[in-house]
């Protein structure tokens, strides 16, 4: 009786072994990147210190620019986009379906950098300031700011020389001011440009924000979760651990050490404790979105973003006393 009972556990262990999926198996999910920016380091280090393979993930990172990105997102060939301040407007203007489901700063990271002989705002005015574009989201930042100053939103001329040109427009004199990013903000300081004013402590806005699709959070929510968790491991790394986040910086967006590291003392600030903002930061985002998407009316915030899953990791690592 033995062997024909030994015989159909075999049988029984070889099916299951065909037809269960791998215990140890890793779900790649692609995240669609514009740029190699500081700010996406905590993804990064959730990477390379194996937070992501904890939960049975690999983060595969794909550049591409925002529209395709967003395409991408919604047709589920990437998982997630680090334009999420593009998909608030895509959900403005076009209803996608899509959400805001992480947020790696709570300041704006863009500056307006001048020449040196522009000493105060009031003095950009008649002139002209290169941007990211006349009706990018840093554009009627700007705007906005220059009306809480007494300005007239017309009072500067915005003009978009293309995203190489900004810096060189600005170091040639062919504009006086122009807004840029923390590593072309160095760029130019380091060529005797000022410092006008850090659009982060003007106004109470989201940056580095990651969007996915309303179909995976629906279809892959386990996915979601452990994307989450995963990327606060990151998030807490980079907030405590400096040498250990310079390094991965330095290897991730190729910069010279010295670079990464004056970023790292001057950007770290500005990194979320949870990975998500409050309901006031994201009324303020989804006003700016507003202007830039040309509609009458603003989208609700339950309508744009998802902070759940980073709400629920954030309470599960907490309840753990997960450190790094």
């Amino acid at each position: 009786m033995r062997k024909p009972l030994m015989g159909a556990v075999l049988a029984v262990t070889w099916c299951l072994f065909l037809f269960s999926p791998p215990a140890f198996g890793v779900e790649t999910l692609s995240v669609a990147l514009t740029s190699k920016a500081f700010q996406y380091v905590p993804l990064v280090i959730a990477e390379e210190r194996g937070y992501t393979k904890e939960e049975g993930i690999e983060l595969k990172f794909v550049f591409m620019q925002n529209a395709p990105g967003l395409q991408a997102l919604i047709a589920n060939t990437v998982q997630f986009s680090g334009s999420g301040s593009s998909a608030l407007v895509a959900i403005s203007k076009g209803n996608a379906p899509l959400k805001t489901v992480l947020a790696i700063n709570d300041q704006v990271l863009q500056w307006v950098m001048v020449r040196p002989n522009i000493g105060s705002l009031k003095d950009l005015k008649g002139k002209k300031v290169a941007t990211t574009g006349v009706a990018s989201i840093a554009a009627f930042m700007l705007r906005n700011i220059l009306v809480k100053n007494g300005m007239d939103s017309k009072d500067v001329v915005m003009m978009d020389p293309g995203p190489v040109n900004r810096v060189p427009s600005l170091l040639s004199g062919a504009v006086e001011a122009a807004i840029v990013s923390p590593e072309e903000r160095y760029a130019v300081l380091d060529q005797g440009m000022r410092e006008l004013m850090f659009m982060g402590k003007e106004v109470k806005n989201s940056w580095g924000t990651f969007a996915t699709s309303d179909r995976f959070i629906k279809e892959q929510p386990k996915l979601m979760a452990g994307f989450a968790r995963a990327v606060l491991k990151g998030l807490r790394v980079a907030r405590q651990d400096r040498e250990g986040t310079i390094t991965s910086v330095v290897k991730f967006s190729e910069l010279e050490r010295p670079l990464a590291t004056r970023m790292y003392d001057d950007l770290i600030g500005t990194f979320t404790k949870g990975g998500y903002v409050d309901e006031e930061t994201q009324r303020n985002d989804l006003a700016i979105v507003k202007l830039v998407a040309e509609v009458n009316e603003t989208v609700p915030p339950q309508k744009a973003y998802d902070f759940s899953f980073v709400r629920q990791a954030e309470q599960q690592l907490n309840k753990q006393g997960w450190k790094p």
